[in-house]
């Protein structure tokens, strides 16, 4: 097929309204920075569009566009990309591309017709189901006894199912072999601690030791109590700092949720140094960077005490994940729950890869904390690692 054809054929079935889903893979170029983007077809305010999705190595973006000014899309698409993967209703179409634009399609006739669902707002299929009873989740009060879950407690269920897809997209870096170590520093009232082990523990049936950390004695009190009654025998809960803690030398996994400033610079030291292989860490209040930020070009920002606020947790983290990825870990820095409910929640995600840094990532790292005259406590946690 010629390329004009094959671009017209495309163009053609996604005009009719038929497409379900697509995925553009195959960079042309190694340097560009969108890996891979993602079509599909939704309605907003009673209009078709078409929402593509762009999936950069760390971040997501997406773009509504409305079908008359999708050709023109589709045309720089094609420039950038050889691969396609196209669900239409009636049909699944794969579309390869050589280097010159020669064009292998091949055709797959669907046996029954797939439904199509326009809704932006689809009904969220969560990897804890709102209406199934579960036994930790009524005892912590997000259920009642009938599996329902409690009006006021909807948000704090949409968190621990955020929280969940987390660790379910970590599975494939945790060991298979033997028991899986893992510390939940900051624990608190331990929701997600409790997540995290009936997840792994009942629903996917893995052998795992897991042990919450946190300085309040009275709380950990009650999520032992919590953990006996719900018969969760390889979880545990113990009262401590996390510089002071030193039962382990290897942990798999390390959660840290809300420890507050250098706290959970510690909690990321100590797992590196451990050599975890998943760190998943949602930081809290953080005051290092803000009190020795010290960059006259960007006082325009920082003369505001609110907007430095802000920007200095942003640096913050952007530190913390940048190191992360120049001691060996595949770091991105996420959304932890939708953005329209707590608009500061975010949550580190880093797993191990061993990947060795490029001189020019360890420039621009250097150059950035250089700026902003920043000497962070997480770096010279980990100067023998860099």
């Amino acid at each position: 097929m010629e390329y004009v054809n094959m671009k017209e054929e495309l163009l053609n079935r996604i005009l009719s309204k038929k497409l379900v889903s697509a995925t553009v893979s195959q960079p042309r170029q190694k340097s560009n920075d969108i890996k891979r983007i993602k079509l599909k077809p939704v309605e907003l305010k009673g209009v078709y569009h078409i929402q593509i999705e762009y999936q950069y190595e760390r971040i997501l973006k997406h773009e509504n566009i409305i079908l008359q000014e999708f050709p023109n899309k589709l045309e720089i698409i094609l420039q950038d990309f050889r691969q396609i993967h196209v669900q239409f209703i009636d049909e699944t179409i794969q579309i390869q591309l050589s280097k010159k634009n020669k064009v292998l399609w091949k055709t797959e006739k669907s046996t029954s017709p797939k439904q199509l669902n326009l809704s932006h707002n689809r009904k969220k299929q969560y990897l804890l189901d709102d209406t199934t009873p579960y036994p930790f989740l009524i005892r912590l009060g997000v259920q009642t006894e009938e599996g329902k879950v409690k009006k006021q407690k909807y948000d704090k269920f949409r968190q621990i199912n955020r929280f969940v897809e987390f660790i379910d997209d970590s599975l494939s870096y945790l060991p298979k072999n033997r028991q899986i170590r893992i510390i939940d520093f900051g624990s608190g009232k331990s929701y997600l601690t409790f997540a995290l082990y009936h997840y792994l523990k009942i629903e996917k049936g893995l052998n795992i030791k897991v042990t919450g950390l946190d300085l309040k004695k009275e709380v950990i009190e009650e999520c032992n109590r919590i953990a006996q009654d719900l018969q969760y025998e390889d979880l545990e809960f113990l009262v401590g700092d996390i510089n002071d803690y030193n039962d382990e030398t290897a942990v798999d996994m390390v959660v840290t949720l809300h420890a507050c400033d250098v706290a959970t610079d510690m909690a990321l030291a100590r797992a590196v140094k451990w050599g975890a292989k998943v760190i998943l860490s949602v930081p809290c209040c953080q005051h290092e960077l803000n009190r020795q930020l010290n960059s006259p070009a960007l006082e325009v920002m920082t003369q505001h005490g609110l907007i430095k606020e802000r920007f200095a947790s942003l640096a913050t983290d952007s530190i913390r994940a940048e190191l992360l990825s120049l001691v060996g870990y595949d770091t991105q820095i996420l959304e932890f729950i939708d953005i329209e409910h707590t608009p500061k929640n975010i949550l580190i995600r880093a797993y191990y890869t061993g990947k060795q840094p490029s001189i020019e990532q360890r420039k621009n790292y250097d150059a950035f904390v250089q700026f902003l005259s920043a000497k962070p406590f997480l770096q010279n946690e980990l100067k023998d690692y860099l």
